[in-house]
């Protein structure tokens, strides 16, 4: 079972992520984490990767790919994956689906949370944040006891310069135009698979698991 992820930032794609790899014993594979794996191990990839870093450009897509499938094509990758976080554009997933194909293999499920943008914006502008501790809180559905103050250590909670409305509309709009495209692109390969993610979580996860089990 291999597995991509879709929906824009805030649409809760990573939690769902998460709740499906445990529930199927399946890596969640982020590029974010091989990247920092990779250049930890000192690999010749991982290297190669962060002469890219270290200038502030993009790793190019052949070599994110070059990284992904070595971690793919470890042991406890057999029975399946889940992509988070990649492919994010039309050129990434045709480098992805032109690699795969090369080892007689191919993605089986593109889930789209989908979340409409009015929303998200109002479910990231309702979080807050403790600096010190680090305990995040909603102001609707997980609300501090004091409006304001963490529970846990007492200090004060701040909207991060993230979840500010105007960032993030910034980030919808990226969204919108280098990764919505892969909705198409995988409707297309009869992949797709949809999924309300306005429902509660719990809801969310098991239309998923109905999709899965068909």
């Amino acid at each position: 079972m291999k597995i991509i992820m879709l929906g824009a930032p805030g649409a809760g794609k990573g939690t769902q992520a998460q709740m499906i790899a445990g529930q199927y014993h399946i890596p969640h594979v982020s590029t974010g984490d091989i990247f920092r794996a990779n250049i930890k191990n000192g690999t010749e990839l991982g290297m190669e990767a962060k002469k890219y870093m270290d200038q502030g450009l993009l790793v190019p897509d052949e070599l994110t790919v070059k990284i992904l499938l070595d971690r793919v094509a470890e042991e406890d990758c057999k029975d399946g994956y889940l992509l988070d976080g990649f492919p994010r554009t039309i050129p990434q997933a045709e480098v992805l689906d032109k690699a795969l194909a090369e080892l007689g293999d191919a993605i089986d499920y593109a889930i789209n949370v989908d979340v409409p943008d009015e929303n998200i914006v109002k479910r990231m502008s309702g979080r807050r944040a403790c600096l010190s501790c680090g305990s995040t809180y909603h102001m609707e559905h997980i609300p501090p006891k004091k409006e304001g103050v963490c529970d846990k250590c007492g200090n004060d909670l701040v909207l991060r310069d993230d979840d500010k409305p105007e960032t993030v509309l910034n980030r919808l709009e990226v969204y919108h135009k280098q990764t919505q495209p892969l909705i198409q692109f995988y409707e297309e390969k009869g992949v797709l698979k949809t999924v309300d993610g306005t429902k509660p979580m719990k809801e969310v996860f098991d239309s998923i698991v109905e999709i899965l089990e068909k």
